[in-house]
């Protein structure tokens, strides 16, 4: 039995403030109780300040879970005005996130983003974001209720996906709590499901050697169906197969090196 593959998962962070005046770092359980249960072992990943520092733990691990937050990817950083019902993440998270899902794009580490995680893969990625699909798609759908915390809604699978492959084929009811979204995805990615007004909810890589996928949903939440966890288990068995297609690699290599030598 191959041994569990480590999982990076990076954390939340608030600044100090008038009502606390210690900042402090936190992730949400679901994070970490779903890579366990679908058989990883789960590292947290807090907002370190080197990047030398983050390369030496990133080369650690197996795969990274790019967590999504309840505040927003910051317009100023897009080129953008800051929509009213924008509410930016603090700098030090941005920061810390772009940083780190530039250094999973380059080192191509198996990756699951998540919420904002997947905006963010995104963009680092060459993509584009909506700032309020509101105002931003024609006739959207409800993607966030001010009030009821686990709205749901229709997507659609696109056919021959991993998400096909998690849900089998046609439509399916997730959880929904977002104002910001993808728009154009990066070159290297597919869509691979939408909601009806069109929004992309789920994306993956073309990249053979890369695996990615990235939902605008949350599996790992209280409000997801039991279904979602095998998103989780799909990401840890991504991870185990780039690995192994890793080390044949290098094997294969020595091989043909040696009967060159002969």
């Amino acid at each position: 039995m191959p041994a569990k593959p480590l999982i990076g998962i990076n954390a939340d962070y608030r600044p100090a403030n008038k009502k606390d005046s210690v900042p402090f770092t936190w992730i949400n359980s679901g994070y970490y109780d779903s890579v366990s249960a679908a058989g990883g072992v789960p590292v947290v990943l807090p907002p370190l300040a080197e990047d030398a520092d983050l390369k030496r733990l990133l080369g650690t691990l197996d795969g990274v879970v790019l967590t999504g937050c309840k505040l927003d990817l910051d317009p100023i950083n897009l080129g953008l005005e800051r929509h009213p019902s924008t509410r930016p993440m603090p700098p030090r998270r941005e920061d810390f996130d772009r940083r780190l899902a530039r250094l999973v794009r380059d080192q191509k580490l198996p990756a699951l983003a998540i919420g904002a995680g997947m905006q963010t893969l995104n963009l680092l990625c060459g993509g584009t974001l909506f700032q309020h699909v509101p105002e931003d798609v024609l006739k959207a759908l409800h993607h966030r209720d001010p009030v009821e915390a686990c709205l749901r809604h229709v997507i659609e699978i696109v056919p021959e996906t991993i998400m096909d492959r998690v849900y089998g084929p046609g439509e399916i009811r997730v959880n929904s709590d977002h104002h910001m979204a993808v728009d154009q995805i990066g070159p290297m990615f597919r869509v691979s499901a939408t909601s009806m007004d069109g929004v992309v909810e789920a994306y993956e890589s073309m990249d053979d050697d890369w695996w990615v996928l990235g939902v605008q949903f949350h599996p790992e939440n209280q409000s997801a169906s039991a279904l979602d966890l095998q998103i989780f288990e799909a990401f840890i068995e991504g991870c185990l197969e780039q690995k192994g297609s890793m080390r044949e690699e290098p094997a294969i290599l020595s091989l043909e090196n040696a009967r060159r030598a002969a």
